[in-house]
Parts: C-alpha cells; sequence; structure tokens
C-alpha cells in the first residue's frame, strides 16, 4: 500500500487498492514508470459525471465516447442517451464506470511496464 501512496496519493476507495495489488510485486522504479503512465491515461470520475450530465440538455454519450466506449457512445448520441434512460443510469453509476475504466488501463498499464522491464532485463543478460 504504500507504493500506491507513494507514487499516487490522489487516488483513493477501490482503485487505490486495485492499484496497489499491481504495484505490490513492482520494484519502485517499476511503480514510479507506471505511476507516470497511469496518471495521464486515467479518468477522473466527475469529468465523467460532468459529461453524463451534458446528455440531459440533447449530447447524450459524450461520456461513454470519453471512456473509448465508442460504438455505445454513437448509440447514446443518435438516441438522445437511450431515451435519457441510459444517461440517467450513466449518472447514478458514474463512479462504478470510471472504475471499471480506471481497472483496465491498470491492468493494460502494468503488462506493459512489465514488458518493458522483462525485455530489459533479458538484453542485459544477453
Amino acid at each position: 500500500m504504500s507504493k500506491v501512496l507513494r507514487h499516487l496519493p490522489e487516488l483513493d476507495g477501490d482503485e487505490q487498492v486495485e492499484v496497489a495489488r499491481l504495484l505490490n510485486d513492482m520494484s519502485d522504479a517499476q511503480a514510479g514508470h507506471f505511476a507516470r503512465i497511469y496518471r495521464s491515461r486515467r479518468r477522473e470520475p466527475v469529468h465523467i459525471l460532468l459529461l453524463a450530465a451534458i446528455g440531459f440538455v440533447g449530447a447524450g454519450g459524450l461520456h461513454r465516447l470519453y471512456l473509448e466506449e465508442f460504438a455505445l457512445g454513437l448509440v447514446y448520441l443518435f438516441t438522445g442517451g437511450l431515451c435519457l434512460i441510459g444517461t440517467i443510469y450513466d449518472v447514478i453509476k458514474y463512479k462504478d464506470l470510471a472504475l471499471r475504466y480506471n481497472r483496465d488501463v491498470a491492468l493494460e498499464t502494468a503488462e506493459t511496464v512489465r514488458q518493458v522491464y522483462d525485455d530489459a532485463s533479458e538484453s542485459e543478460d544477453a
């Protein structure tokens, strides 16, 4: 848990627990590398809430596009947020949407960092 507090102090709740689990078996250099990449790619829950709220005035789906869910974002855009039902649901569940997206980004980033450091150690051995 100390690595996540040192490298990513802005995280809280379930996101902090998920990231701490990933950083557990990383060195301090790997954790720093992970933190830089993850911080640039993660999405803030409040941004998702604001974009979902814009769906009430006619531009539904912007939050789904922001979360890189392009097909669903276009469906929301053309159907008025699925007649506002989908938009209302997403306004209520915005934290879960952010957590799911950020979890996927964290897993992908951790895998990338591990591969980079594994490749570097293999080239040093050769």
